[in-house]
């Protein structure tokens, strides 16, 4: 079984062919998706695509590069459907200084918010870092009861180490498999399998082969094969473990 703990098959690139996509990936062995939210649209469709499909859950929460929408209303829409009964964490949550550096305080500060949110729900949460490791390391340190996923984990081994001593779970998506992958293959190195979790952030970030092309859950294998390939393991056993991983982290049976 197969655990894409990360996809957004909630994109304007599935329109098309959502449903052919999800036979797809199903019969490739993807068992369970979980499809995190961006904004109150975005969570919105998953939340929808959740009851529409047994084996995809939803995370709500407010992307960083969404601050522009945010009003109180939309903020109070993604509360509400944090309370689904299929809403298994908050997210996709964080700090990206990559687009905008310019409103670094308005970003901790909805951070900050959905963290409280989490905490007062009892869900983990999904973190997006981007060029703001410092900050996300300092924002999750603030709370220790916390619990989630940095995901596509992208600082330093070193930052890993902290993560991993404060009980938080990485995730590992296509760009394990680029010829540049030598930070992530590092950090790769040291995690150790039960605190791993496998992600494809479709439709973006595909692995090789690949690569260049729209990404989406049945590709999932791709990465598990890679993480087997540095873990002297099998994919399936890859996958296995990965997927309890994200059953425990989340919630799910």
């Amino acid at each position: 079984m197969f655990f894409d703990t990360h996809a957004h098959l909630d994109d304007s690139a599935f329109d098309e062919d959502r449903d052919e996509v999800i036979e797809r990936f199903r019969k490739a062995g993807v068992n369970r998706v979980l499809n995190p939210g961006c904004d109150e649209k975005s969570t919105r469709m998953a939340a929808e695509l959740s009851e529409k499909y047994s084996f995809i859950c939803f995370a709500a929460g407010f992307h960083p590069e969404e601050l522009a929408g945010l009003t109180e209303e939309s903020f109070d829409s993604v509360c509400a459907l944090a309370q689904h009964p299929k809403c298994l964490a908050i997210g996709e949550i964080g700090l990206d200084y990559y687009w905008d550096s310019t409103r670094k305080e308005e970003q901790k500060a909805l951070l900050q918010r959905q963290l409280l949110l989490a905490l007062d729900l009892d869900k983990p949460v999904i973190i997006h870092d981007r060029e703001a490791h410092g900050d996300c390391l300092a924002a999750v340190r603030q709370h220790p009861k916390l619990r989630g996923v940095f995901h596509c984990y992208s600082g330093s081994a070193e930052m890993a180490e902290e993560l991993l001593r404060l009980g938080w779970y990485l995730g590992f998506d296509g760009p394990v498999t680029y010829k540049n992958a030598r930070k992530a293959l590092e950090v790769l190195q040291i995690c150790p399998l039960e605190r791993i979790l496998v992600e494809t952030d479709s439709p973006y970030l595909s692995p090789v082969p690949m690569r260049g092309k729209r990404n989406d859950p049945g590709n999932l294998p791709w990465i598990c094969a890679k993480i087997a390939e540095v873990k002297g393991l099998s994919t399936e056993e890859v996958a296995r473990i990965t997927a309890e991983n994200g059953c425990r982290l989340f919630g799910c049976p």
